[in-house]
């Protein structure tokens, strides 16, 4: 297989086209709707996954705030491009080692999915022909651009879809590699490697959503597939994996069907609701008693072939289903999952005989209150059928949370690009470069070598702090005295452990906090061991650090309470001491902790039962 990455990083530098303010809002306070229809490129034709867009003849609402602006609703021209984004995208082309531009021109690209009100999103290319190092490999870095993000979707309804502009016009750098990676976990480690090269900028924005993976993935004989907008890092290998299964089904499916001689020439689109208008249960219920059709359409060739084979739970079926529910549908129903949802043996028969279905043959039905619907659904399904016998079709898909994918359109093409007229080109002259060049930051090979060098931690726990983004962080706790290796768990196992609600990211806690915390657990507060019950507290709300101590009750247990629940413990258990001698620390160990853990260091308890213990055997109570 090979894959290829798109990753999209949103930047800390104010909007791209306007001097709105780039933080999400939950506040609205207006709306405006509109309609998009697909417009031609630069060659004058129109890209397919446009023109399939605009069939689902969509309405977008827009939500606006006090703090959107004519740009954002397209009344108004694009103000000049964001220097300072700007400067990341070629400060980022230079620690790839690309070639910069000599002069950005900014495009159009058309998307009429709503996701921006114009229509098309504004993109330009920086720089190309880069390099990225890894583990020892080299990944070439196809290009770099800088491009506006999309609207931010709130919700979806029948025939509209409403979308607010507070994340319209952020920056995004996308970084494209070429297609040199070859397992699923390589693909992790290189967006990974990405990722943290963008955030040694000290440009990148944090927080969930402001990094998105495209990943094209094809495998053997198979055709490129983008899974669009992965949001977990720790996913991509999954979704890279499973893909690669999908397409391996797929081409079997093909070999299959090719071998059976399968086509779909003359086949037609049947009336099947007087045949099936019995059925009161299930999917073809519903819209038969609206007065909607149930059709049905015969797949010559196609049977037994539309169920996942042994082993695995990727199936042409789901496939074709899409295709209905990409037009509206909630899904279709196939004979290869019949007798089943209200359809009998009886209803078979009677499908087979009106499609002049033989035995080899399979076929699908749908059924809706709209009839124009449900034609343009099998229509999206007999085209789908069709590419099924030569392989795998190249289109975009979706992420799904169990690590699927769901089909979204066709892959976009080049027609989709024309020349954006309002902004004028931007020369990059080589003292621009130079001057960036200057104040390049740290290298991240320089910067793991030296982490591991100055603090003496394993090269891996490193390697977690530098992908994540927090070596200041680090850098700035060890340098006010912290422990390194502390600091290093503080940052990369308990921060992100932390509980949250589902999707939220880990707190963000200013330095100044975690310094308290740390020095607050030095000085006896409170153990090592505590620190993840005050950090939930600070997570929850804490106004401060005192508050959070006390709340995650860790307060008032100082070392003389410790030294007299340790002899009563030893005092209830004396005959266990007397017996065991020192093996009774073991037991007594745990009722101590149980009581004490998270106020009082581990080393401590353990020093303080030991001595307990001795004094005991040496003077046993009468």
């Amino acid at each position: 297989m090979k894959a290829g990455l798109e990753v999209h990083q949103q930047l800390a530098t104010g909007k791209l086209f306007c001097d709105c303010p780039s933080d999400l809002t939950e506040v609205v306070e207006g709306s405006f709707a509109r309609r998009l229809r697909p417009a031609s490129g630069e060659n004058r034709a129109v890209d397919a996954a446009t023109s399939f867009q605009a069939a689902r003849g969509l309405l977008y609402r827009y939500e606006i705030s006090n703090a959107s602006c004519l740009v954002e609703m397209d009344e108004e021209p694009p103000h000049p491009l964001n220097p300072a984004a700007l400067d990341v995208a070629l400060t980022l082309a230079l620690l790839l080692h690309a070639r910069p531009v000599d002069e950005i021109e900014v495009m159009r690209k058309i998307v009429v999915d709503g996701s921006n009100t114009a229509g098309f999103q504004r993109t330009a290319l920086v720089a190309v022909d880069g390099v990225l190092e890894l583990g020892g490999k080299r990944y070439s870095i196809a290009s770099i651009c800088l491009e506006e993000d999309a609207a931010r979707k709130v919700r979806e309804a029948d025939g509209e879809v409403t979308y607010r502009l507070d994340r319209l016009g952020i920056p995004l750098v996308e970084i494209a590699t070429g297609p040199e990676i070859e397992t699923g976990a390589e693909a992790r480690a290189v967006a990974e490697e990405i990722g943290a090269l963008v955030r040694a900028t000290r440009r990148a924005r944090r927080g969930i959503g402001t990094i998105r993976e495209d990943v094209n993935v094809s495998a053997e004989r198979g055709r490129r597939i983008e899974i669009k907008g992965v949001q977990e890092l720790r996913k991509i290998a999954e979704y890279v994996d499973r893909e690669v299964g999908r397409q391996e089904v797929l081409l079997h499916v093909a070999d299959e069907l090719r071998g059976r001689g399968a086509s779909l020439d003359g086949t037609r689109v049947t009336d099947l609701t007087t045949v099936l208008g019995s059925v009161d249960t299930g999917p073809l219920a519903r819209p038969a008693r609206k007065g909607g059709p149930i059709l049905g359409l015969r797949l010559p060739g196609f049977a037994g072939l539309l169920r996942a084979p042994p082993g695995s739970d990727e199936r042409l079926g789901r496939e074709l289903a899409d295709q209905a529910r990409s037009v509206g549908l909630r899904g279709l129903l196939h004979s290869d999952e019949l007798p089943a949802y209200g359809v009998d043996a009886g209803h078979l028969e009677k499908v087979r005989v009106a499609l002049g279905a033989g035995p080899n043959d399979a076929f699908v039905l749908v059924a809706d209150g709209d009839s124009v619907r449900a034609h343009a659904a099998l229509e999206r399904v007999r085209v789908r059928a069709t590419a099924a016998i030569e392989g795998v079709p190249g289109e975009t898909r979706d992420p799904l949370p169990d690590g699927r994918t769901r089909f979204s359109r066709p892959l976009p093409g080049r027609e989709r690009m024309y020349p954006e007229t309002d902004i004028a080109p931007i020369p990059i002259t080589p003292e621009h470069l130079a001057r960036l060049a200057s104040r390049l930051p740290e290298s991240l090979s320089a910067l793991r070598d030296r982490l591991a060098r100055e603090t003496g931690l394993a090269r891996e726990l490193i390697a977690q702090l530098v992908a994540a983004g927090e070596s200041d962080t680090f850098e700035e706790l060890v340098r006010r005295g912290h422990a390194p290796a502390i600091v290093a768990r503080l940052i990369v196992q308990d921060l992100p452990n932390v509980p949250r609600p589902e999707g939220a990211e880990p707190p963000a806690l200013p330095t100044r906090v975690l310094d308290e915390l740390l020095r607050a657990q030095a000085s006896g507060h409170f153990a090592k061991e505590g620190i993840p019950n005050v950090l939930a507290e600070l997570a929850r709300g804490a106004p401060d650090l005192s508050a959070a101590i006390e709340r995650a009750g860790l307060s008032g247990f100082s070392a003389e309470d410790l030294e007299r629940l340790i002899e009563r413990v030893v005092a209830a258990n004396e005959a266990i001491v007397r017996d065991r001698g020192d093996a009774a620390f073991s037991p007594l160990m745990g009722d101590v902790m149980r009581e004490v853990r998270g106020r009082r260091d581990g080393q401590e308890v353990a020093a303080a039962l030991r001595r307990a213990i001795a004094l005991r055997r040496a003077d046993p109570a009468p």
